[in-house]
């Protein structure tokens, strides 16, 4: 993981330096030969809740195939932009890969190839649940999900936001529910 990320517009300031700075911390090799890294998140009440937020508002994509399609043709769209302006754009993350905790080396492989194609606008968390919980999470009872993507910069924005709140310590972790 790069130690100068570029966070969303709408974190600026003191804080995003210190957020920045606390996502590359937690970073870890998605699988035991990955070269890239994924920031392994606590699910905490806020962070829920922003993830809920976006799915209501349309901006979750569930599953790798569809959120390498999302990507891909974002991806098509922003180089037919830069041809057109011949300015490059600047890198900042503008979207998440939101991971569940249990999935297989060969999945972890294929997320990696994933954030290479799409860096440095992906970011991806890994979350401390499986994917019965992240599924539960989002899409109700006994649905399961191993990866969504969080595709809108405020939506991202929101996401990061919680968890720099879960992280400064405005939210105690004792007040997780267990999922």
């Amino acid at each position: 993981m790069n130690d100068a990320l570029r966070l969303p517009r709408g974190i600026e300031g003191p804080d995003a330096v210190a957020l920045a700075a606390e996502l590359v911390a937690r970073a870890r090799p998605l699988w035991a030969g990955g070269e890239l890294g994924a920031t392994r998140v606590e699910t905490f009440p806020v962070l829920e809740s922003a993830l809920k937020s976006a799915y209501s508002a349309g901006r979750i994509v569930r599953g790798m195939e569809a959120a390498e399609r999302v990507l891909a043709v974002e991806q098509r769209g922003l180089e037919q932009v830069d041809r057109a302006t011949g300015a490059p754009r600047g890198g900042r993350i503008s979207r998440l890969l939101v991971l569940a905790d249990d999935g297989s080396e060969r999945f972890y492989r294929s997320v990696e190839s994933l954030l290479r194609r799409h860096a440095p606008r992906v970011l991806a968390l890994r979350l401390d649940v499986g994917e019965a919980g992240l599924g539960q999470l989002l899409f109700g009872r006994d649905e399961v999900a191993r990866l969504v993507l969080v595709e809108h910069r405020e939506a991202v924005s929101a996401v990061l936001q919680a968890l720099a709140a879960a992280w400064s310590g405005k939210e105690r972790s004792r007040d997780r529910p267990q999922i």
